[in-house]
């Protein structure tokens, strides 16, 4: 089996990047120690290997498909796949105690989900959904919805979805028309239509638990007026016996990658019997969904940077066996050919994958430890943690999705005409990556939320607290002399955010379309910075290790390319934040009514 994925990279992240240690001298984290969590990542590569990673091109090959009578098929493994994740943790794993959880840190578990992802992005995405979709329900639901659907999500029986988006209203949530007429205390009658529901039943589980979005009759309008509903496939009853709800699969969407990821479209209340459970408060739907929305954007992060870094495994392998041309140095034609990773050209190719994807690896287990941090910690610490998440959860979300598919671009241009070819799989994981710039709220929505909210939030509080955090880094690197260079360099970019943020703040007292037509602009610059401060995170520890002489952990060579890497991409990536500010910056407005179109 090919490798799929970097376990040394994953531990140096965790351990020394990140350190976990930090999670459990906390009291909610404090039943778990190191040997174990990596006990249970290990545990995990096993589970890839054994049932995930061998399915993987067999998925795509033969996809989920409608079979025309309301249901789904998929692939055989599918259902051995979620029972053995949920007997592994990996659906309750992050749960607390007191609802049949293990409490693990959201850093460990995601780990975890990352090998999976890298393994078989399609097939993870099914029980990731239940343990998202069972996490919400614990947060605002009442005792009795919990008791009531969240063991059996847990045990991989019943499956969680996220049912938002309408055929009418696309992204824009304040346009959704599925009703909810009151009937008693918490049951509603539901009426209405939701599509590119993700994992929506199938036959690998025996029932499915549609979170859905609807407006109760005489809501007010808007997303105001949107409330959260639980809504079965099959509505539980008095003695545990289960009925038909009225809620039937109209089709299976077939897409371009992701194949063996069902994407259905739902019709509740076609017959006038489906009846939904009101979660929490009415009209305060949105607000309990963007809980699950916000992990779901770090987990569509972190599963672009798993499959980027799949492909860039699978284009490192071939690179070094393949054998073509000399290098221009060699001028006897009789000489062997070479590897072509000794070409230049494709060692810049795998360079780029490489930073590309262990600098959003990095990121993504970063916004892990922030999760924890503001879960686990009161005051101001708690209130700093958040805030960090928040304006790194858009950046995590974009930039491993968007540069994800570079990357994976990249690795099919190294494999040349054979990655073009499904003898290869590349070209799979390229499909399968491009949705990750779609999920969860587009990359344009994702860099409106940048700049419009998450860079003004408190008056620019988590804003200064990131650039505050790389000037730390930037300080703490300036210590060694083959960092001081670089670490100048992330000290002006950060500067350069605040400058270029403050000339925008001018127009958004009087123009806010202008202010915000460029927020994509805006995201570019900030992510490639962001994964700047990622890579000299990265350096200044490596650095630390190869000083001190304290290499055994890794090895000499793995911490040199670390420092190696991150020079690469202070190089040859860093320098694109530059161009960004240079288009915001420009007082020419080339967008509105006067595009030309």
């Amino acid at each position: 089996m090919s490798r799929y994925t970097n376990l040394d990279h994953l531990k140096f992240l965790l351990q020394e990047v990140h350190p976990i240690d930090d999670l459990f001298k906390l009291s909610k984290f404090s039943h778990v120690n190191w040997e174990q969590a990596w006990m249970m990542v290990e545990s995990a590569k096993t589970l890839a290997d054994r049932h995930m990673a061998p399915y993987f091109r067999e998925m795509d090959e033969k996809p989920a498909h409608y079979d025309g009578n309301g249901g789904v098929k998929t692939h055989p493994q599918l259902k051995t796949i979620i029972r053995q994740a949920a007997e592994g943790g990996w659906i309750n794993g992050a749960a607390s105690f007191d609802v049949g959880g293990l409490q693990l840190p959201l850093m460990i578990f995601n780990a975890g989900q990352h090998i999976f992802q890298s393994a078989n992005n399609g097939c993870q995405g099914y029980f990731s959904l239940t343990s998202g979709a069972a996490a919400l329900i614990t947060s605002f639901g009442s005792k009795e919805q919990i008791n009531t659907f969240v063991p059996n999500m847990f045990d991989g029986l019943w499956q969680g979805t996220m049912a938002l988006t309408e055929p009418q209203a696309g992204s824009a949530l304040s346009d959704i028309t599925t009703s909810a007429k009151h009937i008693s205390e918490d049951r509603y009658h539901i009426k209405g239509q939701k599509i590119f529901i993700s994992g929506g039943q199938h036959e690998a589980c025996d029932n499915f638990v549609h979170l859905t979005l609807a407006r109760i009759q005489g809501a007010p309008p808007g997303t105001k007026g949107i409330s959260l509903f639980i809504i079965p496939k099959f509505r539980p009853q008095p003695g545990g016996s289960l009925k038909a709800n009225d809620v039937f699969c109209a089709g299976d969407f077939q897409k371009m990658g992701q194949r063996g990821y069902t994407t259905t479209h739902l019709v509740f209340g076609d017959h006038d019997d489906c009846e939904g459970w009101l979660i929490g408060e009415p009209n305060k739907g949105l607000t309990y969904m963007f809980q699950m929305m916000n992990e779901a954007r770090i987990g569509v992060g972190q599963t672009a940077a798993s499959v980027a870094m799949a492909a860039y495994q699978a284009s490192l392998q071939y690179a070094k066996e393949r054998t073509q041309g000399r290098l221009a140095s060699e001028k006897d034609p009789l000489k062997p050919p070479t590897l072509i990773i000794n070409h230049p050209d494709v060692q810049r190719m795998l360079m780029t994958q490489k930073v590309i994807v262990e600098g959003s690896i990095s990121l993504a287990m970063e916004c892990n430890k922030l999760y924890d941090l503001s879960h686990a910690l009161e005051g101001e610490a708690q209130k700093e943690s958040w805030l960090l998440l928040e304006i790194l959860t858009p950046v995590v979300k974009t930039y491993s999705s968007e540069q994800g598919s570079r990357a994976a671009s990249l690795a099919v241009q190294t494999l040349g005409g054979y990655g073009f070819t499904t003898d290869f799989p590349v070209q799979q994981h390229y499909r399968d990556l491009k949705i990750m710039s779609i999920y969860e709220g587009t990359t344009g929505i994702q860099s409106l939320d940048l700049l419009g909210r998450k860079a003004t939030m408190e008056k620019g509080k988590a804003l200064n607290l990131l650039l505050g955090a790389m000037r730390t880094t930037a300080q703490q690197a300036g210590a060694y002399a083959e960092l001081k260079s670089s670490a100048t360099s992330l000290e002006r970019e950060a500067q350069r955010i605040q400058d270029v943020l403050n000339h925008l703040l001018k127009l958004a007292a009087t123009d806010v379309d202008r202010f915000l037509a460029d927020a994509t602009v805006f995201m570019e610059m900030v992510s490639y910075t962001v994964i700047a401060w990622q890579w000299l995170k990265m350096a200044t520890v490596a650095s630390s290790r190869l000083k001190s002489e304290d290499a055994s952990r890794q090895g000499k060579a793995f911490y040199e390319s670390k420092v190696h890497a991150m020079k690469f991409y202070y190089r040859y990536e860093l320098p694109h934040a530059a161009a960004c500010a240079t288009t915001l910056l420009d007082a020419e407005y080339l967008l509105g009514k006067q595009a030309g179109f």
